[in-house]
Formats: C-alpha cells, structure tokens, sequence
C-alpha cells in the first residue's frame, strides 16, 4: 500500500561525496519522523541520522558534522547527504519511516526501504 524506495548509493573513493535519496509512495495520510539507518556486514543496523517533521535532526556520533539529513514534506522525500567518506561507512543504507495510510485510521504502519549500498573504497 505503501512503499519507501532509496536511491543514490554506489562506489566511492574515501574523502568522496554520495547523495541519498528516499522517497515515499501510496496511500499516505501523513508522515512521521523519517530517518537512516546502516547495516555493515556482520554487524546489527545501527541508526544514522533522523529526522521529525519540523525539521529537528539526531546524528549518530560516528556521521556528525559528515553527514545531512534534510526532506522535503511535499515530496515525500527524505535525503541523506554524506561528505568525507570512510571506509567504515561502507553497508547497506536503510530508509524507514512510520506512515498512516488513508485507511490505516490513526495507526502509524512502520515502514522500511529496500536499501542501497554505499562502498567507500580505493
């Protein structure tokens, strides 16, 4: 009913620059705080970045002062700038957002993209 497609990840060199996209389709009512998360290999997902709908952001230490969050509440969209890339920001980004559907009534259905892969590396 609904969906959250990323797009933008891809092969970069360390110190390089990816611009991630996300955006949100279907039925939407409305759309909570929206956010990215990482998953490396063999490691859990882990959140980076998060953003509510006025605007307020969370950074997980290791992206601060790297990494933008911003979206774009009239496309549905939610972006992830990432600057002087490292190696270790090598996985699959995930979007998530919780969204209320036009018939979901007031409940908030918990929404995940299918990721894309950043690899940092030389």
């Amino acid at each position: 009913q609904v969906q959250l497609v990323e797009s933008g990840g891809g092969l970069v060199q360390p110190g390089g620059s990816l611009r991630l996209s996300c955006a949100a389709s279907g039925s939407i009512s409305s759309i909570g705080a929206m956010g990215w998360y990482r998953q490396a290999p063999g490691k859990q997902r882990e959140l980076v970045a998060t953003i509510s709908t006025t605007g307020t952001t969370v950074y997980a230490v290791a992206v601060k002062g790297r990494f933008t969050i911003s979206r774009d509440n009239a496309e549905n969209t939610v972006y992830l700038q990432m600057n002087s890339l490292k190696p270790e920001d090598t996985a699959v980004y995930y979007c998530h957002a919780p969204i209320r559907t036009t018939t979901s009534g007031y409940r908030y259905l918990e929404v995940w993209g299918q990721g894309t892969l950043v690899t940092v590396s030389s």
